[in-house]
């Protein structure tokens, strides 16, 4: 995408973390932008404040674990908008604690706000893009837990690793269209996520009797990497979707983790009997 300037562009959780200081960092740039979000108080405040800078903010609750809400985003979207060029897929959740410790509910919530819901963004809007014949590009938060496995992730790490495939493909299969793909895979950022049970639906029950996840703060020495400033991810997730840059990997530190992952695989054709 060569300009970001008269664009139009969805971004999910967007009334914070990621999603807001990546909608003001486009706003800047002068694209139209709405913000989709399931908490109503801070959506609108989050317009307010784009709003207040002079930028064309709209605001949208959306439930992204639903097809209908997404759908219905879809539809008010291009409709206040015109036009949309940019769907950013950032909404997510994380329940901590082993695998053995999770419950049922707890795999649908994280695998229904974090895979399904960058599938309903595709299934909702990917068909517009393309009929509406002026490329764009579709941009997913996924993780560093999509491309390296961590221990007490379990449920995040199988959907992000999902929304990385996703992108993926989608980046091989849209390169015809125009549209371009991103997927945004970080180690700690200062978000909220720590404080995503707040918005647990009861649809999906208690929580299990696993902690929380950390709160981001450079105290918690169970997660990896330094926290980075939102501003800073959003710099570079904006600059992706301008160069056309599939993966976003704002942690210097993830490199040698990553770099393991993908020589253990290798080593296996060595280390195996033989192939078949």
């Amino acid at each position: 995408m060569t300009t970001i300037a008269g664009r139009g562009a969805v971004i999910t959780g967007g009334a914070s973390g990621i999603g807001f200081a990546t909608a003001a960092r486009l706003a800047e740039r002068g694209a139209r932008v709405l913000l989709a979000d399931i908490e109503a108080d801070a959506l609108d405040d989050a317009v307010g404040r784009l709003r207040a800078g002079g930028a064309q903010a709209h605001g949208a609750i959306c439930d992204v674990t639903s097809l209908e809400s997404v759908a219905e985003l879809a539809e008010r979207s291009f409709s206040v908008l015109s036009e949309v060029h940019i769907v950013f897929n950032n909404a997510g959740v994380a329940v901590a604690g082993p695998v053995a410790g999770m419950s049922h509910d707890d795999w649908r919530w994280v695998i229904d706000v974090d895979l399904w819901g960058p599938i309903h963004g595709v299934e909702a809007f990917l068909p517009r893009l393309i009929s509406q014949g002026q490329g764009g590009h579709l941009a997913f938060t996924a993780s560093f837990a999509g491309l390296v496995p961590n221990v007490g992730l379990g449920p995040y790490c199988v959907a992000k690793y999902g929304v990385v495939a996703l992108a993926e493909v989608l980046r091989r299969e849209l390169r015809p269209e125009g549209i371009g793909v991103s997927v945004l895979c970080p180690m700690r950022v200062s978000t909220a996520i720590g404080r995503s049970e707040r918005n647990r639906s009861a649809s999906y029950g208690e929580a299990a009797q696993t902690r929380k996840v950390g709160d981001m703060s450079e105290d918690d020495g169970d997660l990896a990497g330094r926290v980075l400033p939102v501003g800073m991810v959003a710099d570079l997730t904006v600059d992706a979707i301008e160069a056309g840059r599939l993966y976003v990997l704002p942690h210097e530190e993830s490199r040698e983790s990553i770099r393991r992952r993908f020589a253990q695989i290798d080593r296996t054709f060595e280390e195996q009997p033989g192939f078949i």
